[in-house]
């Protein structure tokens, strides 16, 4: 199409000193306009680079979208520094380094207008001066950033749509403030909406988020937003993150069809939910990690989930709290763990869960009041020493067992009820606690209370009526009960003298209430032995090593050596160990020592023992004196490459810096230098890498992995990568005898035992197991041991009364069915 013409309409009588007419570009209309003039553009395609100065309308033919094209052959199309009016254009951009229109002060009003681009951002608002009202403009950048705001800009953007963008869909940082009412983003290769570093924010009403490669939604590195009446669907990675003290608020959003984790928080990071649902998602609806992270959640719901991972996973010190919430349809409901972890539950149900309701393990809290737990396997199950909490006025219904207290645990439970459960109302085993306190069960095929192994436990005013096979069942020298009842004829919970030292309360004797089966053995196995859940795989993370008493290097050269296989990691690692102890002591006798270069390339498959190697290995340093920590900073491509020209650097610096006195382990490293990269950031990485492990190669060790043929690509990406790793260790895939080994060890961790025939069938099977593109080595072993505890869960869920042996035994007919692969594989 060709050049049109310029049509400059004047504002006011007191123009008549200009010019005034046609022009045939716009340039030259631009110079002889001023405030409050009106530039007429006829159809055509300009190839001019344009500033506006001055408050003028710039305008195509009315309905004639895309008649009126902006195209330069480079540079910005379109820069605004003036309370302009735009409306009605197409613009193009060519520049990989510049936008194709950018704001740079003033509040213009831009509508309309159609930004169709292969520039560096579509369009971009720059400086605290630039304040654009944007409506309905559509912008398409498929090799960079949609909308990026920066610099203090802000503005309004009014049903934008981002219809395709290579990096990111929106993109706020270094102080930008936006607000997005209705907008619609998709088909981003990046984050949908990305908001980073301290004074930046974003507002949302009413905007949709979908079809993204990437998050749809991530906020990191102390920068706030504000999502009301939002929806996030359809990502390939994370629904929303929060890094690194981001503070976030969901109001009435809905997070859907999300493959990974719904909502991902970690690093002191705060989320604020209220009336908003987080439904179909892969991996943990909420998944919430490290010391000062926390979600408060309220009136909202979590449900359907698409995996068998927990709702929600609270880890490392990490606090959520739910109020009038409701998770259903999901595996597991609430996952606490780790010491300095909380879950805080207030009039919410949980229901409908394939496993454990809520879990508490490794020293970490659950507050529970006034909630109910409904159709579950197990209603709660404090796991071990140091976890514990507090369930007060809660009903737990239609479940398999009630509570379940183990190893330690020691909760206390207040006025709750146990209706109808399959098994045992609360149960209590291996050196479990618990003070039960008015506590009910009612209506259960098994026992009412439980307590088995001599456990601890105390009762004061509890109650039972109508449980099969009796309303107390107690091991002697156990429980200590006080002023319990039941509603069935027979003999109560005797009351005996307390052993020195021990409860002021009466210790009872082994008791049955009447209903209890004859020939009941003392200190027999539960009736429902809960099935091992899997937890789900870490993300990148950081786990201090210094944190626990310090392992001198034999004690977790041990550790190493017990792992199934990996001859060859054990010696490599034994001859890199032994060779630093020597010359540690040279060093010490006043020789000099041979100089041993500590960073090292993994190679091999997947579920080979990659990171838990790395891990050992940091650990061996530290207590070599080598490194101060030990610890391990997990990252991959993701935690390292930025969206804009300079974040890489910085992104990389932030994580060499996590990992100082540690171990950094970069994870599929060749995605750094993909085959066609281009200008991809992550050369970038890959260079301030280089240079940070020259500049501070004792403060951290480097460990990159990935697929073997991938690695030995990535080292010849930059002449210095290959120089600094001193050797790469080959971690070879497991045979079938390794992988029975490792259900072996399964087996043994979670209390199951392998029936006759069972290891010859496991190792047929794993023999002729087709080692596809999903295979994952360990990773399998561990899914074929807990398909084989589910099928034995269904198998013995139909005996009135399993034996022990039936209890632990695994069979061949537990083996899962073989998977069938693609003709292609």
């Amino acid at each position: 199409m060709a050049q049109g013409t310029v049509q400059v309409t004047h504002g006011g009588a007191s123009r008549w000193r200009r010019r005034s007419g046609e022009y045939s570009t716009l340039t030259a209309a631009l110079a002889v306009a001023g405030d409050g003039d009106v530039l007429s553009i006829s159809p055509g395609t300009y190839r001019e680079n344009l500033v506006l100065e001055h408050a003028v309308t710039l305008r195509g033919p009315e309905g004639g979208l895309g008649s009126v094209r902006i195209a330069p052959p480079d540079g910005v199309a379109l820069t605004v520094r003036a309370s302009a009016v735009v409306q009605d254009l197409h613009l193009e951009g060519q520049d990989r380094a510049a936008p194709a229109l950018l704001v740079e002060d003033g509040a213009p009003e831009l509508t309309d207008l159609r930004v169709s681009t292969r520039s560096a951002a579509g369009i971009e608002v720059r400086g605290s001066g630039a304040r654009p009202l944007v409506r309905r403009c559509t912008v398409e950048n498929p090799t960079g950033v949609g909308i990026a705001v920066l610099d203090g800009g802000g503005g309004v953007f009014e049903e934008c749509e981002v219809v395709a963008a290579g990096q990111s869909g929106i993109s706020v940082r270094s102080g930008g403030r936006p607000r997005l009412e209705r907008c619609r983003i998709h088909h981003a290769t990046g984050a949908g909406i990305g908001v980073t570093g301290e004074g930046s924010g974003l507002e949302a009403l009413g905007c949709e988020v979908y079809e993204i490669k990437g998050a749809g939604v991530q906020i990191a590195s102390r920068a706030t937003a504000r999502l009301t009446d939002c929806a996030v669907h359809r990502t390939s990675a994370d629904g929303v993150t929060l890094d690194t003290d981001a503070v976030l608020t969901l109001a009435g959003c809905d997070i859907h069809d999300i493959p990974e984790n719904a909502v991902d928080l970690r690093s002191r990071s705060v989320l604020t939910l209220s009336r908003t649902t987080v439904r179909r998602f892969g991996r943990n609806g909420l998944s919430v990690w490290d010391p000062g992270t926390r979600v408060d959640a309220e009136s909202c719901e979590i449900h359907d989930s698409t995996g068998d991972y927990p709702a929600v996973w609270i880890s490392d010190g990490a606090a959520v709290s739910l109020d009038s919430c409701r998770v259903h349809d999901v595996p597991d409901a609430l996952f606490v763990l780790d010491r300095g972890s909380r879950v805080d539950v207030v009039d919410s149900d949980l229901s409908q869960v394939r496993n454990t309701a809520v879990s508490v393990s490794d020293g970490a809290t659950a507050q529970l009041d006034d909630c109910r737990i409904r159709e579950a396997a197990t209603g709660a199950w404090f796991r071990d020493h140091g976890s514990g909490g507090t369930l007060a006025n809660c009903t737990i219904d239609a479940v398999q067992t009630g509570v379940i207290v183990t190893k330690g645990a020691d909760p206390t439970l207040e006025r709750c009820t146990v209706t109808s459960p399959a098994e045992a109302g609360y149960y209590v085993s291996a050196g479990g606690r618990g003070t039960f306190t008015a506590c009910r069960v009612t209506g259960s095929s098994g026992f009412g209370f439980h307590v088995i192994d001599g456990c601890r436990t105390t009762l004061k005013g509890c109650h039972t009526e109508r449980c099969a096979r009796g309303g107390y069942e107690f091991a002697e020298d156990g429980p200590a009960a006080e002023g319990c009842t039941s509603d069935e004829p027979g003999p109560r919970p005797t009351a005996l003298p307390p052993p020195a030292g021990g409860s002021t309360g009466a210790r009872a004797g082994r008791t049955t209430g009447a209903g209890a089966g004859a020939g009941v053995a003392q200190g027999s196995v539960p009736e429902a032995v809960p099935v091992p859940v899997p937890r789900p795989a870490d993300p990148p993370q950081e786990t201090d090593a210094g944190a626990a008493p310090a392992r001198d290097s034999g004690e977790v050269l041990g550790q190493l050596d017990a792992l199934v296989g990996l001859d060859s990691v054990k010696r490599e690692v034994r001859a890199l160990t032994d060779m630093i102890e020597v010359g540690r002591r040279r060093q010490r006798a006043g020789l000099k020592a041979a100089s041993v270069r500590r960073h090292l390339v993994f190679t091999g498959s997947p579920g080979t023992g990659k990171t838990t190697v790395a891990r050992l290995y940091g650990e061996i340093l530290a207590s070599l004196g080598v490194l101060e920590r030990g610890h391990l900073v997990e990252v991959s491509r993701v935690d390292l490459v930025g969206e804009h020209i300079g974040s890489t650097a910085i992104r990389t610096q932030e994580a060499f810096e996590r990992a100082r006195g540690g171990v950094l382990f970069i994870d599929e490293a060749y995605a750094l230098a993909p085959e066609d990269s281009g200008r991809d950031f992550g050369r970038e990485a890959i260079d301030t890498l280089v240079k940070l492990m020259e500049d501070h190669r004792d403060a951290v060790v480097v460990i990159v992995a990935g697929y073997t043929a991938e690695m030995d690509r990535f080292l010849t990406v930059n002449p210095g990568v290959a120089s600094r790793f001193s050797r790469t260790i080959t971690f070879g895939d497991y045979g079938p005898e390794e992988l029975l080994r490792i259900v072996e060890q399964q087996a043994e961790e979670h209390e199951y035992r392998l029936g006759e025939g069972t290891a010859e069938a496991l190792l047929a099977y794993f023999t002729v197991l087709p080692k596809g593109p999903a295979f994952g080595n360990g990773r399998t072993a561990r899914q074929t041991f807990e398909s084989m505890v589910e099928r034995h869960a269904g198998r013995v869920a139909q005996l009135s009364e399993p034996s022990t042996d039936e209890l632990t035994l695994l069979f061949p007919a537990d083996l899962p069915a073989l998977p069938v692969l693609p003709a292609s594989c």
